[in-house]
Parts: structure tokens; C-alpha cells; sequence
């Protein structure tokens, strides 16, 4: 993570968190009502960093148990699952 996306962060975002090793997978904040903004994470960006050193569906195993799964306060980062190519909620 470069030192602008580092400061825009800070800046944004004081109080969110990170989650460690995903830096690449970072697409941005969530701004929320009455609550911290959060840091915004690519599922899919985040898997493809944990498939660097193990199978797909260990990467999914260990995601969701460990990354997803893992509250540690307000500032806990959220995962984006996109909606498949194409679709939209009508």
C-alpha cells in the first residue's frame, strides 16, 4: 500500500481497520450513519491473495473463518461479493 492510500485512510477512515496481507485487495470506504466508515475489501481480490499459498478451497475455508468471519470492533472491515457479470436486482 502506497503512503497517499495510507494517509487518504487516515484521513477518510481514522478508525477503521485493516486486514493484514489483503493491502492489494483495499477497493475503497464504506460510509456509514451513526457509525465508523469502514475499509472495503474485494472478496474474490482477497482469495486470489490466499490461493498465492494454497488451494482455492482452502483459501475460502481460511477466508471465511478467519478474515470474514472475524469481528474486532467497529472498525471491522467489510467484503464486497459482486453480483455476477451482468445481473442486477430488480
Amino acid at each position: 500500500m502506497t503512503d497517499e492510500v495510507k494517509a487518504w485512510l487516515a484521513e477518510q477512515a481514522p478508525e477503521a481497520l485493516l486486514a493484514d496481507g489483503f493491502e492489494d485487495a483495499i477497493i475503497g470506504i464504506v460510509e456509514r450513519v451513526g457509525q465508523p466508515a469502514i475499509v472495503i475489501y474485494d472478496r474474490e481480490k482477497c482469495i486470489a491473495i490466499l490461493q498465492r499459498d494454497m488451494s482455492y478451497d482452502d483459501a475460502i475455508e481460511f477466508f471465511d473463518f478467519n478474515t470474514s468471519g472475524a469481528w474486532v470492533g467497529p472498525g471491522t472491515p467489510g467484503f464486497l461479493v459482486r453480483l455476477p457479470d451482468g445481473e442486477t436486482i430488480t
